[in-house]
């Protein structure tokens, strides 16, 4: 995006199956190949595609940056969109006139053709990664950049605030006490906490990105900021909250609002806050999300954890 200072700003790289709607496409190049793939993006490529699922999520940063430059003309700590393709250049044309014609901002393309498109995050100074592509998010997770799956679904659209919803165990936190629970149960988990109480817990995936997105948050005032954060976990808040605030404290990291759901449904919260954009772990709560067109991105556990959500 205009005047971004690739050192200074916070970069999100986002797939084209992420951010558009390509699902049709993509089935077309699964069962019929490259060749005719390429040959009917090239016949359609001023024809508009329509949005995916963190498209409204791209424009809420976009609007950000707008914010941004109204405080200071100057500023170069602003959002920089990257869309990372695997498409090859010649069936490219239709991405880019596509981003034009949404009045996307983004001048910042790759097309990769079929190589692993995550060996670039880094060069670019990465931060988050959303994908539609299960190994795309655990190649990135393996290099240490946020990373998280997107599923096409329907999606409703929130308020121009950037609204982002954390889960807390292995997404902001590590997963130790998931790990806990599952070889002790409940009982384990809660003796775990309290002995570990004063010890903050390790970094989770997202930790790294919501450090980032909470420094963008300082730069605004409370009332005015284009930006809210939310903590939304299923730990209860009398047994395992302490730690969590504790946490959060020792990392500096200031979260506009938490909620301790005691494992009770995600859903009807989500539903009020309305966000852009919910990372969470478990499926269930992911699938309990996209029911009510909140935009979810999975973020896959590495090694053992929940089935379905491992890389």
């Amino acid at each position: 995006l205009r005047s971004s200072n690739p050192n200074e700003a916070l970069v999100i790289a986002v797939t084209t199956r992420a951010i558009f709607n390509l699902e049709e496409e993509h089935q077309l190049f699964l069962t019929k190949g490259k060749e005719e793939y390429v040959k009917y993006q090239q016949l359609n490529e001023d024809k508009p595609l329509e949005q995916g699922t963190a498209f409204a999520f791209i424009q809420a940063v976009q609007f950000v940056n707008e914010k941004l430059l109204e405080r200071n003309p100057e500023e170069k700590g602003l959002f920089d969109v990257i869309i990372l393709s695997n498409n090859s250049p010649e069936s490219g044309m239709r991405i880019v006139n596509s981003a034009k014609q949404h009045g996307l901002e983004i001048s910042k393309f790759c097309f990769v053709s079929d190589e692993d498109s995550t060996q670039y995050l880094k060069s670019h100074n990465v931060k988050l990664f959303l994908s539609a592509d299960r190994m795309d998010v655990c190649n990135a997770l393996q290099r240490g950049v946020s990373a998280a799956l997107i599923f096409q679904q329907e999606v409703q659209t929130p308020s121009t605030q950037l609204r982002v919803v954390f889960d807390g165990d292995a997404v902001l936190f590590s997963n130790e006490t998931d790990r806990v629970f599952r070889e002790k149960g409940l009982s384990g988990a809660l003796e775990y906490e309290r002995a570990m109480e004063a010890v903050p817990m390790g970094e989770g995936p997202l930790k790294a990105f919501a450090m980032h997105l909470g420094k963008m948050r300082k730069k605004f005032s409370q009332e005015n900021s284009p930006i809210r954060t939310y903590l939304v976990t299923a730990r209860s808040g009398r047994d395992m909250g302490i730690r969590a605030i504790k946490t959060l404290r020792e990392w500096g990291l200031a979260i506009d609002e938490a909620f301790f759901m005691d494992g009770a449904p995600k859903g009807p919260l989500l539903s009020q806050i309305q966000p852009h954009i919910f990372f969470d772990d478990g499926l269930h709560n992911i699938q309990g999300a996209q029911d009510i067109g909140i935009p979810s991105a999975l973020v896959p556990s590495q090694g053992r954890g929940r089935e379905d959500a491992v890389c």
